[in-house]
Formats: C-alpha cells, sequence, structure tokens
C-alpha cells in the first residue's frame, strides 16, 4: 500500500485533515470531533488510503495537543507544524482545508522536522504544577500591590498604627487579625478590606509553598544531576523539563536546543560587514531562565569569574560574554537532561 501523510488544523472543538500521498497527490479531507472517538476515526480515515507514514499538526501545544498526545501513544509519528506563511495566505487564500494541506505538505517536503513534543510524564506533571504556581506568585503580587495602597489611602490613625510595624510579613499578619467590627466607619471599612486582602495573602502564600515543594520532589526525581549544578535552581530546572518535554530523544543535539531556547547567534552580515546579533526568538521564559542561571555564576562561581576575566581582556561585551555563558549551560543542559545514560557512560 502507498504512504500517506496528514495535515491537521486544530480547532477547540473540531479538527480537518487533509490526506496527500508521497507523490504531492490530495487525496481528501475530513471533519473529526475532538474526542477519543474522533481521533478513531482519523485513524480509520486516513487507513483507507494507505499506510500513515506521519502527521503534520499545527498548535501541538495548544488545541491540538490532546491530538498529539493520542496519536504518540498509539506509536505514530506526528510533526509540530508552524502557522502557514502570510504571504503564500495571502497568494493562496485561508481556509480550515487548506491550512490542513499546508501542513502535510510541510512534512514531506522536509520543512517541518519537530517532533511533537510527549505530554505523559513528569515533565507534564511538572508543567501543571508550575501553571499553578505561577498563577498564584500573580495574584499574590497583586495582592500586595492592592494592600500598599489601601495602607498609603487608610485613616490617619490606623496608617500611623500600621507604620510602627516593621517587616512585610509582621504587617501582614497584624492586618489579618484585624477585627473590623461592624462597617460603620471608613476607619472600619479600611479593616475590613486590608484584613481581607491580607488573609488572601497569606492563603496564596501557602499555596505557593505546597507548588514550590512538590516541584521540588518533581524535579529532583527527573534530573538530579541537574539540581546539583551550580546557579541551577528547581525553577530553572523545571522550566528547561517543560521545554524538552517527556520525549528528550526529539532534540537531535545541542545546537538544536540552543536554537530551541534562543541562545543560538543569528548572521547579521551584510556587504562588507560580518557580524552576529543575539537572538531574539526562541523560548523566551528558557532564555530568562538561563540568563538568570549565568548572571548567577558571574557573580558567584569561579571558574565561571575567571572566564569573564578572560573574555573581557579579549574584547568581549558583557551582553556577548552573557550569551556565551548561557550556550555552556545549554550544553551542560543538553548532556544532562538529553543524552541517555548508557551514551553519558561512554563518554
Amino acid at each position: 500500500m502507498d504512504q500517506i501523510i496528514i495535515g491537521v488544523d486544530t480547532h477547540k472543538t473540531n479538527h480537518i485533515a487533509v490526506a496527500i500521498n508521497t507523490q504531492g497527490a490530495r487525496l481528501g479531507d475530513v471533519k473529526i470531533a475532538t474526542t477519543r472517538q474522533g481521533y478513531r476515526d482519523l485513524e480509520a480515515w486516513g487507513a483507507k488510503f494507505g499506510i500513515i507514514k506521519a502527521f503534520g499538526i499545527e498548535g501541538t501545544g495548544s488545541y491540538g495537543a490532546a491530538l498529539s498526545r493520542d496519536l504518540l501513544a498509539q506509536g505514530h509519528t506526528v510533526l509540530d507544524v508552524m502557522r502557514p506563511n502570510r504571504q503564500l495566505r495571502y497568494l493562496h487564500g485561508k481556509s480550515d482545508s487548506i491550512d490542513a494541506e499546508g501542513a502535510a505538505r510541510s512534512v514531506l517536503n522536509g520543512q517541518a522536522t519537530a517532533l511533537a513534543k510527549m505530554q505523559t510524564g513528569a515533565c507534564e506533571m511538572i508543567r501543571h504544577i508550575k501553571i499553578a504556581r505561577d498563577s498564584a506568585v500573580k495574584s499574590r503580587s497583586q495582592a500586595m500591590i492592592t494592600l500598599k495602597t489601601l495602607i498609603i489611602n487608610a485613616p490617619a490613625e490606623l496608617r500611623d498604627w500600621l507604620d510602627l510595624i516593621k517587616g512585610p510579613i509582621s504587617l501582614i499578619r497584624h492586618i489579618a487579625a484585624l477585627r473590623s467590627g461592624k462597617v460603620t466607619t471608613p476607619t472600619a471599612s479600611a479593616k475590613a478590606a486590608m484584613r481581607a486582602i491580607a488573609r488572601r495573602w497569606l492563603a496564596l502564600d501557602e499555596e505557593i509553598q505546597a507548588h514550590v515543594q512538590e516541584l521540588e520532589r518533581l524535579v529532583s526525581e527527573k534530573a538530579p544531576g541537574l539540581m546539583n549544578s551550580h546557579g541551577i535552581s528547581t525553577m530553572t530546572a523545571a522550566e528547561m523539563l517543560i521545554l524538552i518535554g517527556d520525549n528528550p530523544e526529539r532534540i537531535k543535539s545541542e545546537a538544536a536546543l540552543a536554537k530551541l531556547c534562543g541562545v543560538c547567534p543569528i548572521p547579521a552580515s551584510s556587504g562588507k560587514t560580518n557580524r552576529m546579533r543575539l537572538n531574539r526568538g526562541g523560548n523566551r521564559q528558557a532564555n530568562a531562565a538561563l540568563y538568570i542561571v549565568a548572571i548567577t555564576r558571574m557573580r558567584n562561581h569561579e571558574a565561571t569569574k575567571n572566564y569573564v576575566i578572560k573574555r573581557t581582556a579579549q574584547g568581549k561585551s558583557k551582553r556577548e560574554i552573557t550569551r556565551c555563558l548561557k550556550r555552556y549551560i545549554i550544553r551542560e543542559i543538553y548532556h544532562e537532561l538529553c543524552v541517555p545514560n548508557d551514551a553519558k557512560t561512554a563518554r
């Protein structure tokens, strides 16, 4: 039987799929529901045309996540496809069927090569807990900002009393213990509002600590060696594990991981000028985590401090040195997370 490639344009309630053969001929299209039965229907529909070589799916990290996860569990090859080029959309038009066919052709011509990330193991658990933790951190920060605003605008006698309390945590605990009584004056209403926000802050802080403990456990079990590296915190390790996913073999080299994190330099030469510039693409959360590691090592890691002195003497700027350090950190992370244990032993 002929081999076929299926491209999928993903949506919230349904997906549009188009099948092509290895010669590029369009074989048909279908709409499926975003349910497990819909995914089985997609497989059965594709099998009518031949052996399914690969699926090219748009949005494997959003609307296509469930489909990608299901197909990977069934043993299919699933490739992540970028959104169609705007110029091509302008020339050929836009429809779900056209986008799905474009996804299939991206796989056929070799433009789409990135394997979809598995979301069935420890890395996915870490992602879930980190999302909850980050949301709680934002809410806690907002609660603190609101509380400070209320204190500034509070009646003078209440504000003067609160100014005597030293330390933000002590202040919040005192406010949470306030008794406003019946709200009949501005002072009583201020106490009631501040007490509610202070208690919210304490509850969020407790929630954050619970999430951090869970992340520390999961990350330590998944990447104990990485946690022992200088300057790499639990949050940094979690960010890198989320980026790489539960199938690290999809990252083929250090350079691929560097590009995924936006650490690799980008050529910016023109005419007689030959130069490289910083990469502004890639995963910015992972890039920010690498930056924190680099800055930490530049401050209190002896080998890194010596490297900075050497590169500064060679005329490199701090930004260029930081980029080089992030590339070295990527090498360390790649060999810790993406290289199989037997390969590490061979080295």
